[in-house]
């Protein structure tokens, strides 16, 4: 039997044996080249590519050169199926993990470096997690032009993968390690040699004194060449980008020291040759990176929690319903409609509606929320959350990109990938204060040269090069807000604006919808008034036929409503469907044989086609009221009522206690909105507010200096939510209200809302705090280094303890509030 090629499908010669390892199997290659590309597309992590590609390869050629066309195997479509979002046109999204970042300077270079390449539309950098989310132009520019300029910058890239981002971080913790360890080592061996030249350097004879310098300098070879490497390589990536970072001014004094010890050294200048400072601020400058590692991560978990939930591996039902044989398939393979079976103490891996089954799953890992949520037969269930009782049988209806749950890690990168405008001044400021620092240096040396002797005035420009390196500056924000960023979302409320946290500080009024966000909007038709002849089974109907497309809440509670009491149903047909936004929905109708317009809603609306509203039709009433009307007038009145959300008015009043002012904007009828504020206790209401009045009174306060948070849940919200300073859309609302706020909540309990604005106040005063330290600690740190009272050691341990200072004090924003 002949063998074909795994790559390109044709036939393998009988005397070729060119073998291609996959998912522990052995496959066949009829050339070098063919296993050569084989091979590089699965070391690269991309092996998908042969389970999505719909025909076979081309016979290849040996490439020249191996990682650009690794790299180049990126932009087939079969590859990218895995890992790439559709968007509109030529939009593509993809995230992708980073390799190489050291501090919070590279996450400014890698942005800048994108956002200049022609198609890069926007960059979502998350320095906690090194996670990049670039969202570009297909038609201008490829996956591998991303890719190569990363590389090109210095830094590496690859598709995101969970267990390979581990795998790398796993890597570099144990290099930091290795790395620290070595350092530690060579600092206590060349302490042993140096502290007798300290302490009896007049006694030692010079032959003994040389014996000491040799073996101090043999002892920090290794914390000079191998431990300080990453210093080296940063300055030298940021070089090469034409910029100064933060690894610059170390990189340069560690050199310059190991370079007069030397010097020294040949010239036989006795003691203080300082290789024990090297190695020594080597060894902390290494820990106190080491430690900044663990106090991201910890900042960073909640993010990387949400994109571990999701299962590689799930039970498909492919048969289902004539068999339910179960056989293992990828989660990546899935699509819409597959049906696939969770059992008891597994993780749900998609969007999905229950088929069969009944049980609880905890949801705590999205929504914050503790107890198990009861899932029965036609109940939704979400990617990555835990079935704890029973199986459950599934029908996928959203799977990848599109889940709820990669909605979730898309908002969090973002929000960790924001900067206020203090991080971008402090930026700045970090970038221009090293270029200050470096000319600084040249008089300082030159200053002490005249006054003193070279040796002192090398150790002093050291010592004022490393301890004004300002890490902890550039440090300050970041972990500040990858620490209450993760908070909050455990908490089930996720901030994805930019800016957002800043400015929830800063809020001065709240406004809130009515329906479906104060109110629980479920509504119910409590009572149907005629108006006219026609009986209430037949307006019921006719409402319902209007009203069959929407999903707004009245429109559900009109749906839900059954009122026929027996009678016979007449025969309805609907055309022409309008549906006007916050007002009502209109439509050609045909009842029994005989079609004219109806229309069901406001008054005003209904008014346009019925004519003027009967003064005997004006029914007081403290829900809403919605009314049906055709050619003839008006026929019916629907009345219905809503019910004040539990702990509401708690909620309301801790927001007043922090001092915000409350409104309440509606499309309900005045009696309806004035009597809910009236019960909570509202500073303001508008009632009867369409879209564009909704908009209007935001803009009114925005003019008088206010900064407005927004709360709102429905499609008729979006362009109020848009113009608010920060918005936030209440779980269960549209997607249209939820794309498009700054803050999403997971769960229905409101009482959040106060929690997240005390804790962007906390975030903002633990920034400050930041920014206020390493601003002092350099204001204090540079006369002090010039004058000379800070030898390289101090230097170097100052610069570590200011670092995990400003670390320590932003993770405790992970303490909640009780």
């Amino acid at each position: 039997m002949k063998k074909t090629c795994f790559h390109c499908g044709l036939d393998v010669p009988e005397n070729i044996d060119l073998p291609i390892q996959y998912e522990n199997e052995t496959h066949p290659a009829c050339c070098a080249g063919c296993q050569a590309v084989a091979q590089s597309i699965i070391d690269a992590g991309l092996g998908n590519y042969y389970k999505q590609r719909t025909a076979d390869a081309e016979k290849a050629a040996l490439p020249p050169q191996e990682v650009l066309d690794q790299i180049k195997l990126y932009d087939l479509p079969e590859v990218q199926a895995g890992f790439v979002e559709t968007g509109e046109g030529n939009e593509r999204e993809a995230v992708l993990m980073l390799g190489g970042i050291t501090c919070a300077a590279c996450v400014w270079l890698i942005e800048q470096q994108l956002l200049r390449l022609n198609g890069v539309l926007r960059v979502d950098l998350n320095y906690s997690t090194r996670r990049v989310r670039v969202l570009w132009d297909s038609s201008r520019a490829a996956l591998s032009d991303i890719l190569l300029r990363i590389q090109n910058t210095g830094y590496n890239a690859a598709p995101y993968d969970a267990q390979k981002v581990e795998e790398q971080a796993q890597k570099e913790r144990k290099q930091s390690l290795i790395r620290l360890a070595v350092a530690g080592l060579s600092m206590m061996q060349t302490m042993m040699f140096a502290v007798p030249t300290y302490l009896y350097g007049n006694e030692i004879e010079p032959l003994y004194l040389g014996i000491l310098h040799w073996g101090a300098f043999l002892m920090v070879l290794p914390a000079m060449f191998y431990s300080a490497v990453p210093f080296y390589q940063g300055t030298w990536r940021d070089l090469k980008n034409r910029r100064i970072g933060m690894d610059t001014p170390v990189a340069i004094a560690i050199i310059l020291t190991f370079t007069a010890g030397i010097y020294g050294l040949l010239s036989n200048a006795g003691q203080g040759l300082y290789f024990e400072s090297i190695a020594m601020f080597v060894f902390l400058l290494l820990g106190g990176r080491y430690m900044e590692q663990i106090a991201r991560r910890k900042a960073g978990d909640a993010a990387e929690r949400l994109v571990k939930l999701v299962p590689a591996f799930c039970h498909k039902l492919p048969a289902y319903p004539e068999s339910e044989a179960g056989e293992e398939a990828a989660v990546v393979q899935l699509q819409a409609g597959d049906v696939i079976v969770v059992r008891a103490g597994e993780v749900i891996p998609v969007d999905g509606t229950v088929l069969v089954g009944e049980s609880e799953v905890n949801e705590a890992m999205l929504t914050g929320e503790s107890l198990p949520v009861a899932k029965r037969q036609g109940a939704a269930v979400v990617a990555g959350t835990l079935n704890t009782a029973s199986p459950l049988v599934i029908r996928t209806d959203t799977v990848g990109s599109d889940t709820r749950l990669s909605h979730i890690a898309k908002l969090l990168d973002r929000a960790l990938a924001q900067k206020p405008r203090l991080a971008e001044l402090a930026d700045k400021y970090a970038s221009s204060f090293v270029m200050s620092l470096l000319v600084l240096a040249v008089p300082v040396f030159v200053g002490w040269t005249i006054y003193a002797d070279a040796m002192t005035a090398l150790w002093i420009t050291v010592s004022l090069l490393v301890i004004t390196c300002p890490c902890a500056l550039s440090l300050a924000t970041p972990t500040a807000l990858a620490a209450s960023t993760g908070t909050l979302a455990s908490d089930g409320i996720l901030v994805g604006g930019s800016q957002s946290l800043e400015t929830l500080s800063q809020i001065d009024d709240v406004v809130f919808d009515k329906t479906g966000t104060l109110t629980k909007g479920m509504l119910t038709v409590s009572r149907i008034i005629p108006l006219g002849r026609l009986k209430t089974a037949e307006a019921l109907a006719v409402a319902q036929a209007l009203e069959m497309q929407s999903e707004h809440p009245i429109a559900r509670a009109i749906l839900s409503c059954n009122a026929n009491n027996g009678d016979v149903m007449p025969d309805i047909r609907t055309e022409q469907r309008i549906n006007r936004v916050g007002y009502g929905v209109s439509a050609q109708v045909e009842v029994n044989g005989e079609r004219q317009i109806w229309a069901v809603g406001r008054a005003e609306f209904v008014a346009e086609i019925a004519g003027r509203l009967p003064e005997d039709a004006r029914i007081e009433h403290s829900g809403s009221m919605v009314y049906l009307g055709n050619q003839q007038g008006f026929q019916t009145a629907f009345l219905l009522e809503d019910e004040v959300k539990s702990g509401i008015a708690d909620m309301l009043a801790e927001l007043k206690s922090q001092g915000a002012r409350l409104h309440v904007l509606s499309g309900d009828r005045t009696i309806a909105v004035e009597t809910v504020a009236r019960q909570l206790g509202l500073d303001a209401y508008r009632a009867e507010a369409s879209p564009e009045d909704k908009l209007a009174y935001v803009e009114t306060l925005q003019r008088q200096g206010r900064k407005v948070l927004m709360v709102g849940d429905g499609i008729n919200d979006a362009p109020v939510l848009a113009q608010a300073d920060v918005s936030v859309a209440v779980a269960g609302g549209a997607d249209i209200a939820r794309d498009g706020a700054d803050v999403v909540l997971l769960n229905d309990d409101m009482r959040v809302l106060p929690l997240m604005v005390r804790q962007a106040k906390k975030t903002r005063s633990v920034i400050r705090q930041n920014l206020a330290w390493a601003s002092m600690y350099n204001l204090i740190a540079v006369p002090l280094a010039v004058l000379g009272f800070v030898t390289p050691w101090i230097a170097a341990l100052g610069m570590s303890l200011s670092s995990l200072l400003v670390s320590a004090n932003a993770l405790r924003l992970l303490k909640k509030d009780k």
